[in-house]
C-alpha cells in the first residue's frame, strides 16, 4: 500500500503535469537530492537527515540496489549471524526515515546540471530542483543473457566472488570471462574452494601479464579456452553448465561441467548515463571523484558507491562513500548558501 501511496505523492497519473507544450510543470525543491538506494545512498540520507538537511531520497528502479538480489550477506560488520540482502537494506531504509529522510519511490530519468539548482527530471513527468545532488545510483553487472542466470540468481550464481565465494568452500565453481577482473575473482575464489574452471571464449587471456601469471601459478585454476556457456542445470540449485567448445568450428562439440557455483565476471556498467553530458567519466562510465572525496568536476555535485567505484564494489565501501558524500554536500552547502 506505501508503494502506491507514494507514486500518488508523485503525481505520475496527474495530467496536469505537463501543460500543452509538454513541459514539465510539476516541480519541487529541495536542498539535498539523493538519487539512489543502496547501501551508499541509505547512508548518505542517514548522515545528511542528522545534520538537519531534510534530505528527499529516490529509490530508483531497483529499490535497495543489487543487494536485494543477493541472499545470504555475511561481511557486512554488525550482523555476527548474517542477513539477508533484502532486509539489510530495509534495516537501512528504516534508518533513513527515522531521522526525517523523504524516501519516495521513482526514477531520474534526466539530468540538468548546468547551473543551480540543478534539475532532475523523476520518471519523466516530475522535477526536483535541487542545491546540492548526491548520486548513488550503483553499477549493473554484466550477465550473457541467459534464461538459466535468472532462473538460478542467488542458487549458484553470482556476480561478486568477494560476497558469495564463502559459501562455495570446498566445491567446484566456474568463473566466465578472460580479463583482469575474471582472473582476480579467479584466483580469489581458489584459495576457498576446491577448484575453479575459468570459461574463456577466445584463445588468450586479456588480461594484463601480472594476472595472467597469477591464474597459471595457481595449481587448482583451470582454463577451459575457446568454451562458451549455452546453460546451466541443477535441482533448484546449480549443479552444472553446459558448455560449448570452439563454437561454430568442426570441432564444436558440447561439454557438461559438473559445477556448484557459476560466477560472472565480464564486468560492470555505471549507472550514469544521465549524468554524463555534465560529469566526468572515465571510458566505462564510472563518475572521475577528486581522490579523498566524493567531489564531482561540478561543484555541488557528489557522487558515492559502485557508480564511482573501480576496485572494490562492496557494501561496506559503498555506504563508507555514502557517509563521505553526506558531510561533503553538508560543508558544500554551508559555504555557498
Amino acid at each position: 500500500m506505501a508503494l502506491f501511496e507514494k507514486m500518488d505523492n508523485l503525481g505520475a497519473d496527474k495530467p496536469e503535469q505537463q501543460n500543452k507544450t509538454g513541459e514539465i510543470t510539476d516541480v519541487e525543491k529541495t536542498r539535498v537530492l539523493i538519487v539512489g538506494s543502496g547501501p551508499a545512498g541509505y547512508t548518505a540520507a542517514i548522515y545528511a537527515a542528522r545534520a538537519n538537511l531534510k534530505p528527499m531520497l529516490y529509490e530508483g528502479l531497483q529499490p535497495g540496489g543489487q543487494l536485494t538480489t543477493t541472499t545470504e550477506v555475511e561481511n557486512f560488520p554488525g550482523y555476527p549471524e548474517g542477513v539477508t540482502g533484502p532486509e539489510m537494506m530495509e534495516d537501512l531504509k528504516k534508518q533513513a526515515a527515522r531521522f526525517g529522510t523523504d524516501i519516495r519511490f521513482g526514477m531520474a530519468t534526466k539530468a540538468d546540471l548546468s547551473k543551480r539548482p540543478f534539475k532532475i527530471t523523476i520518471d519523466d513527468n516530475k522535477i526536483i530542483e535541487t542545491e546540492s545532488l548526491i548520486i548513488a545510483t550503483g553499477a549493473t553487472a554484466k550477465y550473457l543473457g541467459l534464461e538459466d542466470e535468472k532462473k538460478y540468481s542467488g542458487s549458484g550464481v553470482s556476480a561478486c566472488a568477494t560476497c558469495d565465494g564463502f559459501f562455495y568452500k570446498g566445491k567446484d565453481v566456474a568463473v566466465v570471462g578472460g580479463g583482469d577482473t575474471a582472473c582476480e575473482e579467479a584466483t580469489y575464489l581458489a584459495g576457498i574452494v576446491n577448484k575453479v574452471y575459468m570459461i574463456v571464449r577466445r584463445d588468450v587471456l586479456r588480461a594484463s601479464k601480472v594476472m595472467q601469471e597469477r591464474v597459471f601459478n595457481t595449481p587448482n585454476i583451470e582454463i577451459l579456452w575457446e568454451h562458451q556457456t549455452k546453460g546451466l542445470f541443477g535441482d533448484g540449485v546449480v549443479e552444472g553448465a553446459l558448455l560449448v567448445k570452439k563454437k561454430g568450428t568442426p570441432e564444436e562439440e558440447e561439454v557438461k561441467l559438473k559445477i556448484d557455483g557459476f560466477f560472472l565476471a565480464i564486468g560492470h556498467k555505471p549507472n550514469s548515463d544521465i549524468f554524463k553530458d555534465y560529469l566526468e567519466t572515465d571510458e566505462v562510465g564510472y563518475i572521475k571523484t577528486q581522490p579523498g572525496s566524493t567531489k564531482t568536476n561540478v561543484p555541488g555535485v557528489f557522487a558515492c558507491g559502485d557508480v564511482q567505484d573501480t576496485t572494490y564494489r562492496q557494501a561496506v565501501t559503498a555506504a563508507g562513500t555514502g557517509c563521505m558524500a553526506a558531510i561533503d554536500a553538508e560543508r558544500w552547502l554551508a559555504e555557498n548558501s
